[in-house]
């Protein structure tokens, strides 16, 4: 697992705070000691959990457009981080289909001001020891085969999202190669990665076009959930999972970056790449109350992949980092939270209970509570 006391005051800073992952990993690493500070545009939902939680009062939030290159710069100056983590992107494969040339425009020239930025500053003497590019298990030529995709398989991807951030997983080896090359660690001390998760699921994701959250809505509002695309199978995950397997992958960056500055895998267990059918059923199981689904009714506008999981033995091999929840438990924890969520809980104690219990401090944090 996650070592806490490496987390105690390192300076991390984290594009796209803002959204459902990157509120979720502020959170986190708050909780841990680390001095976070945030680079994204307004959150992208309302509600949004990085709203509700209240996390600008935990992190430096700083609200700008990572297109920017002056701003990204200006704001690499001001964290003076240890850790980079690049997770701001247009992370919709439908609305990519709308908006191609802006999905490029995010996903791989964002990518470009943030490593540029980060390479100007190492060359004027900041010491940024960790560089992770946050991408997407459809960086790969999907092939629709039944076993998993490995970290040295062909990049590639249909619509613009996909390919937008196999685009960025290219600029990220061509930084690391040409400016922070593994075999030149001694001189520069920089590691940069990227890190390839699967469909991240959790609490208090309200995503427009995305299954978990169109379900909740249907729902919450006693309506029949409509699913398009239903046996198509995706590698489902908990947030927390891969946000594990980021926080691990820096530890094992600044210990020893020449070993670790390559890509990673971080998806769940091969049992729990579910079809989108699968997930509707169970949600409504947990849900109650006569919850029940179909399927469209119309052929879908877009083309979508139907079957696709990642292979993550390196990371679990070479990290120890290993999926810790199954889908039956993450679908548990989510229909625990928003329900929690309706009853007006603390949205950002809902969270932090969770990670406790995702973490096994959940007596702990419980005693905490009870303390104050």
């Amino acid at each position: 697992m996650i070592d806490p006391a490496f987390w105690q005051n390192k300076k991390v800073l984290i594009t796209g705070h803002t959204g459902f992952k990157g509120a979720w990993l502020c959170l986190w690493l708050h909780h841990l000691g680390a001095k976070v500070t945030g680079y994204a545009l307004s959150p992208p939902t309302n509600p949004s959990i990085f709203e509700c939680a209240q996390i600008s009062s935990l992190v430096d939030s700083i609200i700008d457009d990572v297109r920017s290159k002056e701003s990204v710069q200006k704001a690499i100056n001001q964290a003076n981080p240890d850790i980079i983590i690049h997770m701001a992107a247009q992370p919709l494969v439908r609305l990519s289909y709308q908006y191609p040339a802006e999905t490029y425009e995010i996903n791989v020239m964002g990518t470009v001001n943030v490593l540029e930025a980060a390479r100007v500053a190492v060359q004027d003497g900041m010491k940024i020891k960790a560089i992770i590019n946050v991408t997407t298990d459809k960086v790969y030529e999907n092939r629709e085969w039944v076993w998993g995709y490995r970290e040295q398989d062909v990049l590639g991807g249909y619509d613009p999202y996909s390919n937008s951030k196999a685009c960025s997983e290219q600029v990220t080896a061509s930084y690391r190669n040409a400016f922070f090359h593994p075999d030149q660690y001694h001189q520069h001390g920089v590691a940069v990665s990227s890190a390839r998760a699967g469909n991240v699921i959790g609490g208090g994701d309200w995503a427009l076009d995305r299954l978990i959250p169109d379900c909740l809505s249907a729902l919450i509002k006693g309506e029949t959930i409509t699913i398009r695309n239903p046996k198509a199978i995706r590698p489902w995950q908990h947030v927390l999972e891969p946000l594990k397997g980021y926080m691990m992958l820096a530890e094992k960056m600044w210990a020893n970056g020449k070993d670790y500055a390559q890509s990673w895998n971080f998806g769940p267990n091969e049992d729990d790449a579910r079809s989108v059918e699968w997930i509707a059923r169970q949600l409504c199981e947990r849900w109650g109350a006569g919850a029940r689904f179909e399927a469209e009714r119309t052929d879908p506008q877009w083309h979508e992949a139907q079957y696709l999981k990642l292979d993550c033995s390196k990371a679990k091999s070479v990290l120890g980092w290993k999926p810790k929840w199954s889908l039956e438990q993450t679908l548990d924890s989510i229909i625990s939270w928003h329900k929690a969520y309706q009853q007006k809980q603390c949205v950002r104690e809902i969270c932090l209970a969770q990670i406790a219990a995702y973490t096994d401090r959940a007596s702990e944090h419980q005693r905490k509570e009870g303390s104050q």
